[in-house]
């Protein structure tokens, strides 16, 4: 006879996200091979350095998937504490890059806490809306306390300075309080304060700090001119998808990634699949992303409560919209960001904490019945199903 077992993870979901992060070593190696040979005098130096993240970050997910998400409630008010005190010793100890202080280095290894505290952020929302329920349509006992987590966060990482992070965790936690129901005359009330708010920051950083590279990025994206020196990377890249045509100039054959695109491993690596893959290899890698999106938001609408819900909701809106702004800016479509695509871009802390993240999508999944499948049974008396909120097997 049959027997039914329960509770299996999204197993597409699982094969799709891997692939990612597998086909992410060619396209990393392609893009970086000639930068890395001026730094380093060898072609796979940043190879080297991301198979070891990649191989991390696919551990990183399968600890996220051995882990019951309730577990996290116990722990996101204090991991976003921490999260915070990161943050704020970044402006102490933290490195500067391109005038910006976002890293801490722990010898050879450099964490960003923005990462850490993203994701703690919208864990801990999501607890907070499950938790109270309806009064999130109060302002006072629900609204509030919430829009004081998100401006504390946010607040500390345009101080970095770091706008587009800064502008896409506002995002994020709009989708995700949208999501919880609250007011919608709260909701567009925070809207139009944090546009006034990221306006006066942009102006501040131009005018006072004497940090005009922001405002003339949007400036130079706004009016279009291909020889603004802001505009240089994105022209060589949408240089790169007119190369690529319809199928590409073929894996390892990017003329763009031969000095000309600067971060061609990183924030631009879409130019550099654009132009070896051509139209149809980019098309691909978001379809894989749209797949994501649809998976996603298929297992926050089984969820078996709030808090998965949300936290379904939350993981499946960040990796996706990350994925879509940094193809939009590739294209010309947004102005310049700092923004990795996921699971493709050369890895770090993005890479390794949204691994983590998938792997607790996947074991929300496991607690959906969404994917039972079917096995013999030798005898009636042979009951071959998992435990209701156990995982089952891995496949």
């Amino acid at each position: 006879m049959l027997k039914i077992q329960r509770n299996h993870i999204d197993i597409w979901l699982l094969m799709v996200v891997l692939g990612l992060m597998v086909a992410s070593l060619g396209i990393v190696y392609s893009a970086s091979a000639e930068w890395s040979f001026k730094r380093f005098d060898t072609q796979s130096h940043y190879l080297d350095l991301h198979a070891i993240k990649i191989l991390l970050s696919i551990a990183a997910l399968f600890v996220g998937l051995s882990i019951p998400y309730g577990v996290y409630k116990k722990f996101t008010k204090t991991a976003l504490i921490l999260a915070v005190l990161f943050l704020g010793v970044t402006f102490v100890l933290g490195g500067e890059t391109k005038g910006a202080v976002r890293w801490l280095r722990f010898g050879g290894l450099g964490f960003q806490p923005s990462e850490l505290a993203k994701f703690a952020l919208l864990f801990h929302i999501s607890l907070l809306m499950a938790t109270k329920g309806d009064q999130v349509r109060d302002f006072k006992r629900g609204f509030f306390p919430i829009i004081i987590w998100i401006g504390i966060v946010t607040g500390l990482v345009l101080a970095q300075p770091n706008l587009s992070t800064g502008m896409m965790l506002f995002a994020l936690t709009i989708i995700l309080l949208f999501a919880g129901q609250v007011k919608m005359l709260h909701l567009l009330g925070m809207i139009v304060v944090a546009v006034c708010i990221f306006a006066l920051y942009v102006l501040f950083m131009a005018y006072v700090l004497k940090r005009p590279y922001q405002l003339e990025r949007i400036m130079h994206f706004v009016r279009g001119n291909p020889d603004g020196q802001h505009n240089y990377q994105l022209w060589q890249g949408i240089i790169g998808f007119g190369n690529g045509g319809l199928f590409g100039v073929g894996p390892g054959e990017s003329r763009q990634r031969d000095l000309f695109l600067p971060e061609s491993y990183n924030d631009f690596v879409y130019s550099i699949v654009g132009e070896e893959y051509g139209l149809l290899g980019a098309l691909l890698v978001l379809g894989a992303f749209l797949f994501v999106m649809l998976r996603g938001l298929r297992i926050a609408k089984h969820a078996k409560d709030d808090f998965a819900r949300f936290l379904a909701i939350a993981i499946t809106c960040s990796i996706t919209l990350y994925a879509l702004v940094n193809a939009s800016v590739a294209l010309g479509l947004l102005p310049t960001t700092g923004l990795p695509m996921p699971f493709i871009s050369y890895g770090g802390s993005a890479l390794l904490l949204s691994a983590y993240s998938v792997g607790v999508l996947l074991n929300i999944s496991a607690h959906t019945d969404l994917h039972p499948r079917a096995a013999k049974a030798e005898k009636e008396n042979i009951d071959l199903s998992g435990p209701e909120t156990g995982l089952g097997k891995v496949y």
